[in-house]
């Protein structure tokens, strides 16, 4: 049934494209998510992938390929949004409390928080193959292949991006300073 939805897509049913990338739609908009940090700049590179995809779907070579032709057209969409805007602008966005009864949270909330702005740090092709890596649980050479890269430059990156993560986190957890403590 996929083959065949890819066949009619390829040639031209927009019903079948809708189809066929329906069950990808979300793992596309949370790996760009992920890489933009922004939730309508990865809607947007999302969109401009899907119509990359069907413009270029008449010329898709090996439909076995499609998903990870498909994440491509996404990472490639994230680019181009990253380079539009190279500044990362911080976000706060107020969760609602469901249960003011439940146990505190705050430390989780705090390293998350910390971890956040650790992986705004990274450059966009570090966060790049943090995510399909560790959200995709993609290998370095399926990572290589997917950006069409060497497979010790995923490697890099991801050594990189994970000891720049680690740093960070050690240097902001350094910077604050504890309680009681007073400066002089």
């Amino acid at each position: 049934m996929y083959r065949d939805l890819l066949d009619e897509a390829q040639h031209g049913s927009g019903e079948a494209f809708g189809m066929l990338v329906a069950g990808s739609v979300d793992r596309c908009y949370a790996i760009a998510y992920r890489i933009l940090r922004d939730a309508e700049r990865a809607h947007d590179s999302v969109q401009e992938a899907l119509v990359g995809a069907w413009i270029d779907l008449p010329s898709l070579r090996d439909p076995a390929r499609f998903e990870a032709w498909l994440t491509r057209l996404v990472v490639n969409a994230c680019y181009t949004e990253a380079r539009r805007e190279r500044r990362w602008q911080t976000k706060l966005r107020l969760l609602p409390v469901e249960n003011p009864v439940s146990p505190d949270t705050t430390g989780a909330v705090a390293d998350r928080d910390e971890l956040e702005r650790a992986f705004g740090r990274l450059t966009v092709e570090q966060r790049t193959v943090v995510v399909l890596h560790y959200f995709g649980g993609q290998s370095s050479e399926e990572i290589a292949s997917m950006l069409r890269i060497p497979a010790g430059t995923v490697r890099s990156r991801l050594h990189h991006a994970m000891r720049q993560l680690r740093a960070a986190v050690e240097s902001d957890g350094r910077a604050v300073p504890k309680r009681g403590d007073r400066s002089a």
